[in-house]
This record gives C-alpha cells, sequence and structure tokens, in this order.
C-alpha cells in the first residue's frame, strides 16, 4: 500500500513531482548549495492554492513576487484533498442563516458561487489540464430524520439564497449511489470534479509564467520588521520584502504565531482502491458524483477516472502522521464496506492524511494582522474558495479598494490556545456521541 496521495501518480511525466526538493531550490534549479538573498515587492509563505492564486495576480498586476515553500509547490491539502468542489460553506444553510441572519447569510453563500466560477475561469484561462467537469454532489442521509432535514435546507436554499435543489427518496437512489446503507439523497447539480495535484501544478506553473519565483525547500523560521520593510528567514534563504502573505492554512507554524492562534489543523484522511472492473466502479456513482454523508464524524466519496473509490473522512482527531494514517486507513475500510459491501474483497492501493485549517467560527478569513497579510481557514472547502481568496487579498495588497465579506482585520485569538490542538480527541469524541445520539 503506497502511503502518499494517489493524485501524485497521475501527473504525467513526473512520477514523484511532490517528494522533498534539496533546501532552498529555485523553481527546479537543484544546484543551490549556498545562501540565497533577495528582495522582492511581495513574500508569500506557501505554495498551495492560496499562495500561487495570489502570487500570480500580484506578478500580473507588477509586482516583483518571491512564494517559500517548505516542501514542493502543491505539497500540502492542496494535492491531497478528494478533489471535491462543493457549492456552500462548510456550514450548511440553516446554520448558516441561525448564525449570521439571511442577509448576511446570502453574502456569505453567493462569495462560494462567485469562488467557483473564478476557479473555472482560472482553469480556462491557463489552459490547466486537471480533470475538471461539473458533476454535482449528493448528500446522503445517515438516519432516516436526515431526510426530513434535507426537506427543510431544501426549501431554505431555494427561498434565502435562490439556490436549487432535488431530494431523491430510499426507494429510488440506487439511481445515484450502489447502496442501501443510506435514507435517501439530496443532489446539487452545480457542485465539481477535478484532480487536486493536476490543478495546483498547473496553478504553479500559471504563477511562474507570470514572472513569479518559487523557492522551494524552504522552511521559513522567523519573519521580523524593520521599518516598513520585512525580512523573511527560511533556511538557506532570506527574503527582503515589502508586504507578506502568509497562505499556509493548516500547516501554519510557529513563525506566524498570531495566525498560528486562529487556525485548528485537523487532519483528513483518504484511501484510494484499486482499480474496479468497469462494472463494479459505474454501479457505485451511476452518475458520476462527488459525494458526502450527513454525518459530523462524516465520509465522503468519489469515484476516479481509472475507476478507483476514493473514500475519505476525519477517521482521527489528532496530527496526522505514519501510525494515525494507518489506524485512518482501517476505519475508512471498514467504513466504506459498510457503505458498499461489494468492495469487501477490493484492495486499498493508497493511504494517505493531510492537515486543513479550521476556524472558531467553522468560516474562511482573510485580511491583515500585526502588518502580515492572510487568508485560510477553509474547514475542508478549499478548491474554490482557496484560489479566489488568494486573489482578493491579493487585489487588496495590489491596492485596490475592495470589500469582501470574508475580509477580517479582527480576527479573534481563539482563546487558551496557542497553535496545539490539545483538544481534538475531545471534540472527536463529542462528534462521534453526537452521531449515535441524532
Amino acid at each position: 500500500m503506497k502511503d502518499f496521495p494517489y493524485w501524485w501518480d497521475t501527473v504525467s511525466g513526473r512520477p514523484f513531482p511532490f517528494a522533498a526538493p534539496e533546501r532552498g531550490t529555485r523553481d527546479g534549479d537543484r544546484h543551490s548549495a549556498s545562501s540565497h538573498a533577495a528582495q522582492a515587492d511581495v513574500a508569500i509563505v506557501g505554495a498551495g492554492y492560496t499562495g500561487l492564486s495570489a502570487a500570480r495576480h500580484l506578478a500580473r498586476a507588477g509586482a516583483s513576487v518571491i512564494v517559500l515553500e517548505r516542501e514542493r509547490a502543491g505539497w500540502g491539502a492542496s494535492s491531497r484533498n478528494g478533489g471535491q468542489v462543493l457549492t456552500g460553506l462548510k456550514l450548511d444553510a440553516s446554520t448558516l442563516v441561525y448564525r449570521c441572519g439571511e442577509g448576511r447569510a446570502r453574502e456569505l453563500f453567493d462569495e462560494e458561487t462567485r469562488a467557483i466560477a473564478r476557479l473555472e475561469t482560472m482553469i480556462a484561462a491557463e489552459s490547466i489540464d486537471c480533470e475538471y467537469a461539473r458533476v454535482g454532489h449528493l448528500q446522503a442521509a445517515w438516519k432516516a430524520a436526515h431526510f426530513d432535514d434535507f426537506r427543510a435546507e431544501q426549501a431554505l436554499l431555494a427561498r434565502v439564497f435562490n439556490h436549487r435543489v432535488h431530494l431523491v427518496d430510499r426507494t429510488d437512489q440506487r439511481t445515484e449511489i450502489g447502496s442501501d446503507r443510506y435514507h435517501g439523497l439530496l443532489i446539487d447539480e452545480r457542485s465539481a470534479s477535478l484532480n487536486p495535484a493536476r490543478y495546483v501544478h498547473g496553478l504553479a506553473d500559471a504563477a511562474r509564467r507570470a514572472g513569479v519565483t518559487i523557492v522551494e525547500g524552504a522552511a521559513v523560521e522567523n519573519i521580523t520588521r524593520a521599518g516598513k520593510r520585512w525580512t523573511v528567514s527560511a533556511r538557506q534563504t532570506t527574503v527582503d520584502a515589502g508586504d507578506v502573505l502568509l497562505a499556509t492554512n493548516g500547516y501554519t507554524n510557529g513563525a506566524a504565531p498570531a495566525l498560528r492562534r486562529r487556525l485548528i489543523p485537523i487532519g483528513s484522511y483518504i484511501i484510494a482502491t484499486e482499480p474496479l472492473p468497469p462494472d463494479v466502479a459505474g454501479a457505485l456513482l451511476p452518475r458520476g458524483r462527488v459525494a458526502f454523508d450527513s454525518k459530523n464524524f462524516l465520509y465522503y466519496f468519489r469515484v476516479t477516472g481509472d475507476r478507483r473509490l476514493l473514500f475519505g473522512g476525519r477517521a482521527e482527531f489528532s496530527t496526522p502522521d505514519a501510525q494515525t494514517t494507518m489506524r485512518a486507513a482501517a476505519i475508512l475500510r471498514g467504513g466504506m464496506i459498510d457503505v458498499f459491501p461489494q468492495l469487501s474483497s477490493a484492495a486499498i492501493e493508497y493511504a494517505w492524511s493531510g492537515k486543513v485549517a479550521f476556524t472558531r467560527d467553522e468560516l474562511p478569513h482573510a485580511g491583515c494582522l500585526d502588518g502580515l497579510y492572510y487568508a485560510g481557514g477553509y474547514c475542508g472547502h478549499g478548491i474554490a474558495m482557496a484560489t479566489y481568496l488568494g486573489e482578493q487579498i491579493a487585489r487588496r495588497m495590489a491596492g485596490e479598494l475592495i470589500a469582501d465579506p470574508l475580509f477580517d482585520d479582527a480576527f479573534a485569538a481563539i482563546p487558551m490556545y496557542s497553535g496545539t490542538p490539545w483538544f481534538l480527541p475531545f471534540v472527536g469524541a463529542y462528534y462521534q456521541v453526537k452521531d449515535w445520539l441524532q
């Protein structure tokens, strides 16, 4: 079983494109033995969707931009996720309205709609071959009562957000999913799928074409201010910059303590089967949709172009490492067989993990903290939103006077939290009990 993302094996011509580079490697130049020092208008920490989207925009606006990445461009969540481009935010419509009121809820919901549109424009403009397709998503009711919730959600989405979804009851759900485990489905035709590794690889190439310098193997260790300039110090690389953007999301470390106190890294785990027989693969999700269920401790899944089932979830509420990934793989395999008993003999060929960043209010945020720009906290809905919000904060950095409902220069720190999520096992236990009780 391979312990790295299935997606890494799909980037043609580069069998391990995300393997660790030599320290301080600039744009693939593997001959950098000495220390680098450079000046730029903007230094960006993190070469995932957020950082690369921001870098591309800033460079096209005329700024000199250097992106510092601890590993390879796209090594983190940007190449480890399930490739689901979902409408809406982490919070469902009813929770969003309850917490924010109808007016602000519409503003926030519309942000994701704009984010998906911007993602599609980016892919088309840069001719990124990432298997993007508007396949729609299905949400599966784990319990019968959850399908009643779907009815209320459908009515609210139509009334408040002018967003249409449709329901499929349990007697007809085999037209959408090859499982009897669930109690009906909610179908949203506007969601999409893509290959995340190919997308982030194409986004990095687009940034380079715009004039961005990407320095890989450059783990940022310190960020200090002297007057109006910043010094960003990484291993064998130092950048003197006018502005800094923190685009580290779930991988934020002690070099950015203020942001670290506001983002909670949570492990997400995925397994991928061997290629399945065409008839078996075709019956799992007959319309090719991406899918997730209604549990708090949810499963999410999809079928790949080469007929593998990818099956993921928050199977461990601890920091991802080799041991937790293997434990999670066993849990996920059990869940997969519960949902799809026909896969009981299917071999698991890949198991991997990554970190997503949650915020206290479960909404993304972008803005400026202590003079440093940031964007992050996508709560597992980051493909489109990270692309969009990275570009939005870049527009602000470039001097545009824009307003965005997710801009937050007063982003509050989480009480009694310094960046180490000691409370996650308790949170995980709480949601497991809640799923059992509901």
